[in-house]
């Protein structure tokens, strides 16, 4: 079994969600979440914001850490056991370029409900839901603002 841990990011701009649509090699197709592998001496903040700013052009401010999904996948000959860790960020703009180096065709902020349904993957779901309300919690207490 090989161990992976990648960092990434549910990022909000006035209350809209940022979304990447990949297709590889029409094999994988999909909206999911900004996120990527720790590279060595890297911290989990900064793997997250930079992976953030690579996948998407988007630059952003974390506001929380939210947690970490895990999840298994199958490569040839092994099983990948991968653990995210997820950060609440804060846009500056609705900019969003996606990286075409890496399979993103498509990119865009959306509202909660939408990209709720747009995502993929359960577990992204889950965060989503989990970054969406601490988000609304911040701006009740008029906390979502850059510091």
């Amino acid at each position: 079994m090989i161990e992976a841990t990648s960092c990434g990011g549910v990022v909000i701009f006035r209350g809209k969600i940022l979304l990447l649509y990949k297709n590889y090699k029409n094999k994988y197709e999909g909206w999911v979440l900004p996120k990527g592998t720790v590279e060595d001496g890297e911290e989990y903040k900064q793997t997250a914001l930079r992976e953030v700013l690579e996948e998407s052009g988007a630059k952003a401010t974390i506001m929380k850490y939210i947690g970490k999904s895990e999840y298994t996948f199958n490569v040839p000959d092994d099983v990948v056991d991968k653990d995210v860790h997820w950060y609440l960020m804060m846009a500056d703009s609705y900019y969003s370029k996606p990286q075409r180096e890496e399979f993103f065709v498509d990119s865009g902020y959306y509202k909660y409900h939408e990209a709720y349904h747009l995502l993929k993957f359960a577990n992204e779901k889950q965060i989503l839901e989990k970054a969406y309300h601490e988000y609304l919690e911040l701006k009740k207490k008029n906390q979502w603002f850059k510091k």
